[in-house]
């Protein structure tokens, strides 16, 4: 017996687990809880208790969380301090000069993290050369002071040009550290990087979501050794796992865990063979849970990664799986604005009271109950294994909309609900290949999430992507990939040369020092592979384009690496030097996926029932998805229920099974 592995994801509406062992994948899903980890347990011991094992079995536990995006998107972090060069004070509300609303005169900034009052100098100086004026011991003394008066829970430091001489930022860490008992966010320790604004909004999301991390990860912790399972290791925002506490220190890399783990599963399980798959430039990864969608991109088996992303309209700036998101998911409520335009999202009716058809009070109608109308979902469907649906609640909630629309009944308001919400993941696609160069037709979508099989297919045929995989365990794919995602750490160091001018050995040594401090932290040493890049720009443009590059560094290759990437990105390589601007290191420790075998249960077509599409009404065939053997072909208009997930096959197309379980969904030749 092959030691159990387990992946909890926590969602916005449910709780996916994934439980590997012996080549089996048995999946859960709970409601999500206030308290993320009691859902989280709940989960553990339902997938147990199916697998027939018992959870101190368990060999590795593997989580991502909505901790911190939460805290950020609901405005509900700690009360933090920020402590900046004296002068500085204003930089988080003054920001940079580009605006998102130029020449809106009432448009509204958003509230600092941390209100000017809770903003503290010190007389210290750092230019980019060197220490002007050191840090005074006492005046920091004093500074803590007044941050032990203003009661707060957790402090950010960022001074000026710290990321290059950061002696005067650690002592007054350290001096703080020691004076007051919260936890305190350096900005050299999270974002050794220049341009102050990001470095000091990064830093301060940092200590804002710090003290609920490490909350959570300290109760996570003690569920889970009641429960005789391993610590939890943590999904980062960059697609790799880490441990506990690293996460309790560098909390800003948790920002999107889960949906990173949502790519690493979806680019590891629909990577197979395929006849096909050669065809494709990469894949599109659309994750449709309760509350929104993910969009990515994978390309030669890697998911695109970015190094700043913003929400909730503050910039945070670290390595991340670059992810579109929109707020269309199944708990999304539909409603009609003030011209009398149907709308969807981004509010949701989240897990409880969830869509009007959950039962559980809920009113509101949302983009599942518009399914159920639509017979994509049955009556006689349970969500998650568990939950009954009521398909009455659901009409009358859409009977209620399509009277404040002016449209002709609940079912003309689901089809409306359903193509909106499939016209705003279609933008999000859109946005990440259309609008940065790609085609979308030389890509594969691969589908995923509890919603987002029902709606993969349709969304595809209105942008021409002629190929849709769904894998295996679509609706937990986010926990899957919590089970294939290696170990990574990240890290950045300024060093700005132009690149006719750099000292090569200058720059190993800047990568030799990056290489060291990654070694020195993961958990195998031997095992680990360092990856080396470069963030390069054109001199006078006020961006960067990272790009890989080998070592020993060689300027010349640099440089046509950033040109190549300059022009698959922009069209054009301009005759302009070209100037370093940061050295990254990624440290990567590999981890296999488990392997799994796929043993279809026998059966297939079990039922049919009236479902809606554009060209009509059809009594479709609706098959298990567990009982569909390798090879198998189903055409549409059909339906595939699976225990987390259905799939929605359109008119006009078919879907096959693959060997390992997962279905391909392709236009039929006409």
């Amino acid at each position: 017996m092959t030691a159990p592995r387990i992946g909890v994801d926590v969602g916005g509406t449910f709780t996916d687990v994934a439980l590997a062992l012996d080549g089996r994948l048995v999946t859960a899903k709970v409601p999500s809880t206030d308290d993320q980890s009691e859902g989280v347990m709940a989960g553990i011991e339902k997938a147990c208790a199916e697998a027939g094992i018992d959870p101190e079995a368990i060999d590795e536990f593997s989580h991502a969380m909505t901790v911190s995006v939460n805290a950020l998107l609901e405005d509900d972090g700690a009360k933090t301090a920020l402590v900046t060069t004296e002068g500085f004070r204003d930089v988080l509300e003054i920001g940079r000069q580009a605006r998102p609303s130029l020449y809106d005169l009432d448009a509204e900034k958003p509230t600092p993290l941390v209100p000017r009052r809770r903003r503290f100098e010190v007389s210290e100086r750092a230019t980019a050369d060197g220490i002007e004026t050191p840090a005074d011991e006492e005046e920091v003394r004093s500074v803590a002071e007044a941050i032990r008066r203003a009661d707060v829970e957790s402090v950010a430091v960022s001074l000026l040009h710290a990321y290059a001489h950061p002696e005067n930022e650690r002592r007054v860490a350290d001096l703080l550290r020691a004076e007051l008992d919260v936890p305190v966010s350096a900005s050299h320790e999270v974002l050794a990087e220049f341009r102050e604004y990001e470095r000091t909004s990064t830093t301060a999301v940092d200590a804002y979501v710090r003290p609920a991390i490490d909350r959570y990860v300290s109760h996570l912790t003690e569920r889970a050794r009641d429960l005789d399972v391993p610590h939890p290791r943590i999904m980062q925002a960059n697609g790799g796992i880490t441990d506990a506490d690293t996460v309790r220190r560098n909390a800003v890399t948790t920002v999107l865990s889960g949906p990173a783990a949502g790519v690493v599963g979806a680019s590891t399980m629909a990577d197979a063979s395929d006849a096909d798959a050669d065809r494709q430039e990469g894949l599109v990864t659309f994750d449709m849970g309760g509350t929104s969608s993910d969009v990515s991109l994978v390309r030669d088996g890697e998911a695109a990664r970015t190094t700043e992303g913003v929400i909730n309209d503050r910039p945070i700036k670290t390595p991340m799986v670059d992810v579109e998101t929109v707020g269309a998911g199944g708990g999304s409520i539909a409603w009609v604005d003030a011209g009398g335009a149907l709308r969807i999202g981004p509010r949701s009716a989240g897990a409880d009271p969830g869509p009007a058809c959950y039962g559980k009070g809920g009113t509101e109608p949302t983009v599942t109950d518009a399914n159920l109308v639509l017979g994509y979902i049955g009556g006689d469907t349970s969500l998650g294994g568990e939950l009954s649906l009521d398909a009455d609640a659901a009409h009358d909630a859409l009977e209620s909309l399509a009277d404040d629309a002016g449209l002709d009944g609940a079912l003309e308001a689901a089809r409306g609900v359903y193509r909106i919400a499939n016209a705003n993941m279609t933008r999000a696609i859109r946005s990440v290949t259309v609008e940065r160069g790609y085609d979308p037709r030389r890509f594969g979508l691969v589908a995923f999430g509890g919603a987002g099989p029902m709606h993969a297919i349709a969304i595809a045929d209105g942008l021409d992507i002629s190929r849709v995989v769904i894998p295996r365990a679509s609706g937990v794919l986010s926990a899957y990939g919590l089970l294939a995602a290696d170990e990574k750490r990240d890290a950045v160091r300024t060093h700005q040369r132009r690149l006719s001018a750099v000292d090569s050995d200058d720059v190993d040594a800047v990568y030799a020092s990056l290489a060291e401090e990654l070694l020195d932290e993961v958990s195998d040493r031997d095992a680990a592979s360092v990856r080396y890049a470069a963030d390069l720009r054109y001199a006078g443009q006020s961006f960067e384009l990272t790009a890989e590059i080998d070592r020993p560094f060689d300027a010349t290759a640099a440089g046509e690496r950033f040109a190549s990437a300059h022009e698959s990105a922009y069209g054009y390589r301009a005759d302009e030097p070209v100037e370093l601007v940061n050295c990254r290191a990624t440290a990567i420790v590999p981890r296999d996926a488990p392997s799994l075998e796929y043993d279809d249960g026998g059966g297939g077509l079990s039922r049919s029932r009236e479902a809606v599409f554009d060209g009509g009404t059809y009594e479709a065939p609706v098959y298990d998805r567990d009982g569909l053997p390798p090879a198998e072909s189903v055409g549409g208009p059909s339906i595939i229920e699976g225990p987390e997930s259905t799939v929605v096959v359109p008119p006009a197309w078919t879907v096959r099974v693959r060997p390992d379980g997962a279905l391909v969904a392709e236009v039929i030749d006409e």
